[in-house]
């Protein structure tokens, strides 16, 4: 299980946009807390910000659907719930598998299944499939407001990582 550390400090790279407060100060679900992960300049800190639970030793993510989120219907864009299956695959497979390092998408499918709502809570699952030879594969539902909006399923393989990455990539309370 991947640790976690007491809040970061002044000098830290955790980024105040990744952990920041839930769009129009809503409170987040029971157990959510904001997702710390990442730089303040790095792709999470432009889609988000998001929240992780961990619960019987899965770790969800969430998010509301805010406005930026939205195609010009006013429901969250596919594009955003690709990114955000993505990142809930990644970010959960490798918690629930004790994987370290750098792990990048080779590949991704999914099924649009219904509307993400705006302003609605957009929260993710993901069941690990099989981690063999520094390759997991992983597949996630989606869900908005309880309903199901999204099914995907990827493949993630281990890449090369610095220490730095590793140290950005790791989750913090």
């Amino acid at each position: 299980m991947t640790a976690l550390t007491t809040a970061p400090s002044a000098h830290s790279p955790v980024a105040s946009a990744v952990s920041a407060a839930p769009a129009g100060g809503r409170a987040l679900p029971p157990g959510f807390r904001p997702l710390r992960v990442g730089t303040e300049t790095d792709f999470l800190a432009l889609t988000g910000p998001f929240a992780m639970k961990i619960a019987d030793g899965q770790l969800r993510l969430g998010f509301y659907v805010q406005p930026k989120h939205c195609n010009v219907a006013g429901i969250c864009h596919g594009g955003m719930l690709l990114t955000f299956a993505d990142i809930q695959m990644a970010i959960a497979g490798k918690h629930q598998e004790d994987l370290q390092g750098f792990h990048m998408t080779v590949s991704l499918t999914c099924d649009f299944l219904g509307a993400g709502k705006l302003g609605g809570w957009m929260e993710g699952r993901t069941e690990v499939v099989r981690n063999v030879d520094r390759t997991l594969f992983a597949q996630c539902i989606l869900t908005c407001d309880g309903e199901t909006v999204l099914r995907a399923s990827a493949v993630f393989r281990e890449g090369a990582a610095t220490p730095e990455m590793v140290e950005r990539m790791r989750l913090k309370s």
